[in-house]
């Protein structure tokens, strides 16, 4: 099918944004990454069901993003159909004191409904970026908190279109890890159950989290979050510190001044730049201190 062909398909089927040829740049917390064939914001589950059935169609390659704040997409950019959740199912409803929220949602926002209502136990996902099905996918988590403690099930549509709820034991939670690493499923809904809670004590502590985050990490540079998963018994940033490296750079790639455990895009950094450095800095701590940093951010796209 020609280009004009898929993209009337497209404009045909889809009520949401469609973009051709976007460039990732845009999406992604990084500020890095090069285009993608076709990007397309959904309106509803329609038209993700929709979408599906445009990938299967077709044969186009499907990868489905959130918010874009865990991910590093290379140059060449993405080939086929990129879904992107975030900004899309933000919607919100109460069933008998459960909050479901569209997985598009952002935490940030997730969390002040929930703190509002009187609920507890949300506090800690306050200041993690990022919109809440993509927090489930990774279980997300800071200050001791984790999405595995609040989830009580979600909705997820598989490639099929068809719909499936995962209970909290279906998805399997660990260390930053979900069983939907392993599937196809893609999140529409989340059932988030809270405790109860003092409205003041919960604001108190969100502002208390919210107040360190600021203090403490980089968010005056585009990055993508903690770049290495936490090393048992270590803390990745200290490794990464003891081995000279805060301030060190590739092109526009660098490691935080602030807090060596996020690489920053200190000006027009490319995918390249990032993961020459992320390979640096895992040999250095090597060497160091015989420790494997595993990354923590997804990398997508064309080599």
């Amino acid at each position: 099918m020609d280009d004009q062909k898929l993209a009337n398909l497209f404009k045909s089927q889809i009520k949401g944004q469609v973009r051709f040829n976007e460039p990732m740049s845009n999406h992604t917390s990084f500020r890095i990454g090069g285009p993608a064939d076709v990007l397309v914001v959904p309106e509803d589950a329609d038209d993700i069901r929709g979408v599906l059935k445009i990938a299967d169609e077709n044969r186009l390659p499907l990868t489905v993003l959130g918010n874009g704040s865990n991910v590093l997409v290379r140059d060449k950019g993405i080939r086929g159909i990129v879904l992107k959740l975030g900004n899309a199912l933000k919607y919100q409803k109460q069933d008998e004191g459960l909050f479901i929220f569209g997985s598009g949602i952002s935490l940030a926002q997730c969390c002040r409904i929930i703190g509002e209502a009187g609920l507890t136990g949300m506090e800690f996902a306050v200041g993690i970026p990022g919109s809440l099905g993509g927090a489930v996918y990774m279980n997300a988590g800071a200050y001791d908190g984790e999405m595995k403690n609040v989830v009580r099930h979600v909705l997820v549509m598989d490639r099929s279109g068809k719909l499936k709820t995962l209970t909290n034991e279906d998805l399997q939670f660990g260390y930053r890890h979900s069983s939907l690493q392993n599937t196809d499923y893609i999140v529409l809904e989340v059932c988030i159950q809270a405790g109860k809670g003092n409205i003041k004590d919960i604001f108190e502590k969100m502002d208390d989290f919210s107040q360190r985050r600021i203090s403490k990490q980089p968010l005056e540079l585009p990055s993508a979050g903690s770049t290495f998963k936490r090393p048992e018994g270590h803390f990745a940033g200290y490794l990464i510190e003891q081995c000279g490296l805060k301030g060190y750079r590739i092109g526009g790639a660098e490691v935080s001044v602030k807090h060596a455990g996020f690489i920053v895009n200190a000006g027009h950094a490319t995918a390249a730049d990032v993961l020459q450095l992320i390979s640096h800095i895992q040999n250095s701590v090597r060497e160091k201190f015989n420790v494997e940093l595993t990354p923590e951010i997804l990398v997508l796209g064309e080599e």
